[in-house]
């Protein structure tokens, strides 16, 4: 995973136990959503992130970088979302192997 949170506004894609994972920063605060699309299955990575709305840079729907939950169509369902923390200067998320993401 990363080192380090992304400048705010930012978002840096990373892949960890087997998951394409994207790191987003709003306000200092690290948040961690699997990299893909729930619409079109397209990487999330590269996409807007304005507040706690991530745009898919393929059709602009957009998702809550909170829980992964769909605020604009055309994504309507969930994307997974991961807790993750900052530790002094580097970012940790719970991965646990049978955890089940927050939906």
């Amino acid at each position: 995973m990363p080192a380090s949170l992304p400048e705010p506004g930012r978002t840096i894609p990373f892949h960890v136990a087997g998951r394409d994972l994207l790191l987003c920063n709003v306000d200092g605060v690290p948040y961690v959503l699997d990299d893909r699309c729930s619409h079109a299955r397209t990487p999330l990575a590269g996409g807007r992130l304005c507040g706690f709305l991530l745009e898919c840079p393929l059709h602009g729907g957009r998702v809550d970088v909170r829980d992964g939950s769909p605020a604009a169509a055309p994504v309507r369902r969930p994307v997974a979302a991961w807790p993750a923390r900052r530790a002094g200067d580097r970012v940790e998320v719970a991965l646990p192997a049978t955890a089940e993401p927050r939906t």
